[in-house]
């Protein structure tokens, strides 16, 4: 249930050589519910910045009822975000999303932390 998922998530974070510093609050609001909102530096400095609030239900796939992960340069720069705000209705995967830069929007399918991870990873060690 959700404290599988937490432990998951926490089992990821460990086994992730770029991280510098994790911090990530874990809020339980029931057995299959619960929030998850974190920082991640990297050593170059970079951070991302995420949260969800997630359903886990045994033999089903997680459920997000909400999400964005925000991944930044070390001067505080948007690279990209994810998330499903509604705020770009006629995307073809609407209300999911991706930002790239300040001025971009694209239709993107909604990631998962690792998808999201390995995607940071790619750009820290090209």
């Amino acid at each position: 249930m959700i404290e599988e998922y937490f432990e998951s998530v926490k089992a990821l974070l460990q086994n992730l050589s770029l991280l510098r510093s994790p911090e990530v609050d874990y809020d339980y609001r029931d057995r299959e519910t619960g929030f998850l909102k974190g920082d991640l530096v990297f050593k170059d400095g970079s951070c991302l910045h995420f949260r969800e609030f997630v359903q886990v239900k045994s033999g089903h796939p997680v459920y997000r009822y909400m999400y964005a992960f925000q991944y930044i340069d070390s001067g505080g720069i948007l690279i990209f975000r994810y998330d499903d705000s509604k705020h770009f209705p006629n995307l073809p995967t609407a209300p999911h999303h991706k930002h790239i830069g300040e001025n971009e929007v694209v239709a993107a399918n909604a990631p998962d932390l690792q998808t999201v991870l390995k995607e940071i990873e790619a750009l820290i060690n090209p």
